[in-house]
């Protein structure tokens, strides 16, 4: 029994008729009736009650022509949105990202997937407990972006593009950046940063910027929420360290402060994964990293 046969029977089902058939389907009418017979012996069922003038399906012929509709539609689907996938247009893609791209470069790839790949279901997660490269090694995600490049020989890392560390202030904070001259400025402020406790890249980072200036904040608020930490500045409890990124979070009450000290983007992918939407969303991540290197 081949997909064929069952097409030329549902098209017969429909016409009852063998010549108009034969031409809906694009072959001689003997040729057709060999096929039906062929179904028919296989499946050790009558489908067709015929004679010179008429054909009518059989009741088991009807069951057939129901059930087989449903069937051959799915089919149909299947097939297509098994091409898709193979294409890179269609399927599921989870990322792995750190909460700072959430308000520029994150919606800007989400945008162009959403524009240039409709079929692709994407699944994010901003991790906290667990690192981008646990999730790409358990199959967790399949693409993570981070700000340091990954450094293991089954995951490929590239650089999208940098940014300024900035500080972050009120908006009618005293601190501007024609004033800043100092962290030692900052001595009697209150810090809301991630706890420089932790082992993620960012907390290394204001490890290091502190240790340049031989400054000791004090923190009062400790969070790895970037916009928990915009909240709580804009709110006047505190000021704080984040990537420039941040600046891009709708929220007028805030001063942002560049910094000497820069944070780079990376996307992280399994090495040895060779599914084409994989390669998309890459690609796609790749030309916005360029448009925000320029």
């Amino acid at each position: 029994m081949t997909t064929q046969q069952i097409k030329y029977f549902l098209v017969l089902a429909e016409e009852l008729h063998f010549w108009k058939t034969s031409e809906k389907v694009y072959t001689s009418q003997s040729s057709l009736s060999r096929q039906i017979q062929s179904l028919e012996d296989e499946l050790g069922i009558q489908l067709f009650e015929r004679n010179k003038r008429n054909v009518k399906l059989t009741e088991a012929g009807q069951f057939l022509k129901k059930h087989w509709k449903v069937l051959l539609d799915d089919f149909d689907r299947t097939c297509k949105q098994a091409k898709k996938i193979d294409e890179g247009t269609s399927g599921v893609i989870a990322i792995a990202y750190p909460g700072s791209i959430s308000f520029n470069f994150l919606p800007q790839l989400l945008k162009n997937l959403n524009c240039e790949m409709p079929d692709l279901k994407t699944e994010l997660t901003e991790p906290t407990d667990v690192t981008q490269e646990d999730l790409l090694l358990n199959y967790k995600v399949d693409i993570a972006f981070s700000r340091d490049a990954i450094k293991n020989p089954t995951i490929s890392s590239r650089k999208l593009y940098a940014e300024p560390v900035c500080l972050v202030v009120p908006k009618n904070h005293w601190l501007r950046e024609d004033n800043f001259n100092d962290f030692r400025d900052l001595k009697d402020e209150k810090f809301i940063i991630s706890g420089l406790h932790h082992t993620t890249y960012f907390a290394s980072l204001l490890r290091s910027i502190f240790n340049t200036y031989d400054f000791e904040p004090k923190t009062s608020i400790e969070s790895d929420f970037g916009g928990m930490i915009l909240n709580l500045v804009s709110n006047g409890l505190g000021i704080s360290i984040l990537p420039y990124s941040f600046q891009f979070a709708i929220n007028n009450k805030l001063r942002f402060i560049k910094l000497s000290e820069e944070v780079d983007l990376f996307v992280n992918w399994r090495s040895d994964d060779h599914y084409q939407t994989t390669k998309n969303v890459i690609n796609y991540a790749i030309k916005i990293g360029e448009r925000f290197n320029q």
